[in-house]
């Protein structure tokens, strides 16, 4: 082990100096080091991530019953999106304010809560009888999803010590990258089979069963207990409003930009420009505020820092590729959902397979060259996915898919434990839900801009292929003589061959321009995983199963 990651280790063990005098520490931060949860920290982590899985699988499993949904309730599809705006709506603003909640009314009660809420607005989704009802109870059940995640990574924060957090990480990996890569599989199944209800009405065991178990293996620290008995934070109702102005405005533009013309929509530009001043306004509030809702002093931690930078770039390559695959396998490929959702099971095997093997090189390898590594590899996974061809085949996508995938391997849990290496523990609620934010909001943009990217490619790329749809171009001509031969083989009638043929080869040519904006859409993927590498060099330059805890 290198000296600086001996060192760091060293000071991981050694309490804060002064113990109760530490700065903003207070008592309970210097007492606590000699806590220890009463179970097995193994079996919290499974516990919390348990709950953390099934709301993240939750945001995608919905996307390909929305056409289902707006069959059943008599709805446009259209309409129906607004049941996943809501969602991310709701989700987003209280992913960022979850560690105030948390120290306000305490962090175990809070995240049993959000499990227990989350559950039965859940089943109250799957017996919605209108629109007007499911739109209500998808916004409570991302109101209360927004919990779970930066709890759990809070909780495990807590729960282990710094040398053994990446391990405990690799079971966080479990529910951020395995889950929406499952959730188009698992949803497609569901729906085909058994209805679109069944997406909701699966989470009521698994979220009876978290709730049961978390009350039991789960318990607050001192320094938790200390926070909810000082109440030192308040209530920030200007924080609240500009955070909730800011990305509630941005999540409903990123959702319906591309169905409404983005800037092209007098609605989308609103939304836009309150965004933007909500987001600033908030900022700068935070940052003068004397109790501000969310500490933006976390971002004084260049570690945590780039952390968020790089889970961001992280967050929006996975939300991106993972929606890119399906949607051109079913719009291009003919696939239905449940087939298009098998392209990305495999990938979730390879990260459950890679995780202990990057644990083992992060006891060894500089974290930030690990990190730069998953970046390259990322972008190499991409560049050769921007190979796609008209008649690609189902083993060539998985391989595709499990390639990038292997990437995230070497990306998510090294990035978490980063984050965390050198933050105090007075910020760590407030971290982990300003380092889920990151994630989940710039998933969004990449969703967003990917798919606005596959629309507007698809016209650039008609528009270049069509000078060549013409009697005057040799191989125009070629294929529709060959499209003739080949009906005239089927037996056609000779008046129609041609008009049929020239249907034909539009259509192809539509296909290859699909094929092109796909193709597109990766090449730049991999352009920015490229472009992420440089900031690596910024982070710290020991090992993080060594990183200290930051006191």
């Amino acid at each position: 082990m290198s000296a600086a990651a001996g060192t760091a280790d060293g000071e991981a063990r050694k309490p804060a100096k002064g113990g109760a005098k530490s700065k903003g520490g207070g008592k309970a931060e210097g007492a606590s080091e000699g806590w220890r949860p009463a179970v097995n920290p193994w079996i919290i982590a499974v516990c919390v991530t348990l709950a953390a899985f099934m709301e993240i699988l939750d945001t995608t499993i919905v996307n390909v019953a929305l056409p289902y949904i707006a069959g059943s309730l008599a709805v446009s599809n259209d309409q129906a999106n607004y049941a996943l705006t809501s969602y991310l709506v709701a989700n987003g603003i209280v992913l960022t304010i979850s560690g105030w909640v948390s120290d306000t009314i305490g962090r175990k009660r809070y995240f049993l809560l959000c499990i227990f809420m989350f559950t039965v607005c859940s089943f109250l989704c799957g017996i919605s009888q209108s629109l007007t009802q499911i739109i209500i109870f998808r916004a409570l059940q991302g109101l209360f999803g927004g919990g779970l995640q930066p709890n759990q990574q809070s909780i495990i924060l807590d729960t282990f010590e710094p040398a053994k957090r990446g391990a405990a990480f690799g079971v966080t990996a479990i529910a951020t990258i395995v889950a929406p890569v499952l959730g188009p599989t698992l949803g497609g199944y569901l729906t085909i089979n058994y209805g679109w209800r069944w997406i909701f009405f699966v989470n009521i065991p698994v979220g009876l069963f978290a709730v049961i178990v978390n009350f039991f293996v789960v318990q607050d620290p001192p320094w938790e207990k200390e926070k909810q008995k000082r109440k030192h934070r308040g209530v920030d109702y200007i924080g609240l409003g500009l955070i909730a102005l800011g990305l509630g405005c941005l999540q409903v533009m990123l959702d319906r930009g591309e169905d409404d013309d983005w800037f092209g929509s007098r609605f989308i530009v609103t939304m836009g420009v309150l965004a933007f001043l909500g987001i600033f306004g908030a900022i700068c509030w935070l940052l003068t505020a004397k109790k501000p809702i969310v500490k933006l002093e976390v971002f004084k931690d260049n570690n945590f820092t780039m952390g968020c930078v790089l889970i961001a770039a992280m967050g929006a390559i996975l939300y991106a590729s993972s929606v890119i695959i399906p949607q051109f396998s079913q719009q291009v490929l003919g696939y239905d959902a449940y087939k298009s959702g098998l392209i990305l099971s495999p990938g979730g095997i390879v990260v459950i397979i890679l995780i202990p093997i990057v644990g083992q090189i992060m006891k060894r390898v500089q974290t930030r060259y690990i990190v730069m590594f998953g970046f390259i590899l990322m972008g190499i996974a991409l560049f050769y996915s921007s190979g796609l061809v008209p008649d690609i085949d189902f083993d060539t996508l998985v391989f595709m898919r499990s390639a990038q995938t292997a990437a995230l391997g070497f990306l998510f849990v090294p990035i978490s434990q980063i984050a965390y290496l050198t933050l105090p523990k007075r910020f760590q609620s407030d971290g982990a839900a300003l380092f889920s934010m990151f994630r989940n909001v710039f998933g969004a943009i990449g969703i967003s801009i990917s798919s606005a990217l596959v629309t507007e490619r698809t016209q650039a790329d008609q528009a270049h292929l069509s000078k060549f749809m013409t009697p005057l171009h040799n191989g125009y001509n070629n294929l529709i003589q060959q499209s003739e031969a080949a009906l005239r083989t089927l037996g056609r009638a000779p008046a129609g061959i041609h008009d049929q043929a020239v249907s034909h080869t539009f259509q192809t040519y539509r296909t290859q321009a699909q094929v092109l904006a796909y193709s597109n859409v990766f090449l730049y993927a991999s352009i920015v995983a490229f472009l992420v590498v440089p900031f690596c060099i910024f982070i710290s330059n020991k090992k993080a199963s060594g990183g200290g805890a930051g006191h």
